[in-house]
């Protein structure tokens, strides 16, 4: 579990391709300092499994169904990637639950300055759309962002200079293509309503003109 709180910025070293999935050596330094083989790091917004590691740089593998779903597939040599360890039981809860689950991926659509602040303006797919609210909470490349507009097939946040400055989207330009993971509180609600609503009895078509034409009545 993270929190979309962005430690560090971190280096693609190599990309490891295989027919359906990569190894990513990443050079890193903040995150290192308590890393073990096992530990989930969030990678652009996508939690991976820490396989091997150094004094600067660690490995991790890419499956599959993860290259699908995630912006992943486009990184490459020199590449830079948001970087957060897992959320430690004793530290602040800064930003909000983010699974490093990636449900898909958006469109960098506008970029546009508004006095200090900078906004964002993302295209996204209806399925995406369906769970973003205004002032709710959206994870863009694993940055725990608050939602200032939505529209029919975009939304928008307004980003401060140190959130820019201390990730990668200070390097994001129109077209770019983001790592998007919804709230999953709105998620779980959708889920818990439909068992409900399945559950509901089917309305009966017994009639007492059935029963009576059967000898009942």
């Amino acid at each position: 579990m993270f929190t979309g709180i962005v430690e560090e910025i971190g280096t693609v070293l190599h990309v490891q391709k295989g027919r359906h999935s990569a190894v990513l050596s990443i050079q890193a330094q903040k995150i290192l300092a308590d890393i073990q083989i096992g530990d989930s790091i969030a990678v652009n917004g996508v939690c991976l499994t820490v396989t091997s590691y150094e004094s600067k740089k660690f490995t991790a593998d890419i499956m599959h169904e993860t290259l699908n779903r995630s912006s992943l597939i486009q990184l490459k040599t020199g590449s830079h990637v948001n970087l957060e360890r897992a959320m430690s039981v004793n530290g602040r809860f800064g930003g909000h639950i983010v699974a490093g689950h990636v449900d898909g991926v958006g469109t960098v659509q506008q970029i546009q300055q508004d006095d200090t602040a900078v906004w964002y303006t993302i295209q996204a797919d209806p399925g995406i759309l369906r769970y973003v609210i205004e002032k709710g909470s959206i994870a863009i490349d694993g940055i725990s962002l608050t939602v200032a507009n939505v529209s029919a097939d975009s939304f928008s946040v307004s980003v401060i200079p140190h959130t820019a400055q201390m990730t990668t989207l200070s390097e994001r330009k129109a077209g770019d293509v983001v790592n998007l993971e919804n709230d999953m509180i709105g998620k779980y609600i959708e889920k818990l309503l439909q068992p409900a609503c399945a559950l509901q009895p089917a309305k009966s078509t017994l009639t007492k003109e059935f029963l009576t034409e059967h000898g009942y009545v």
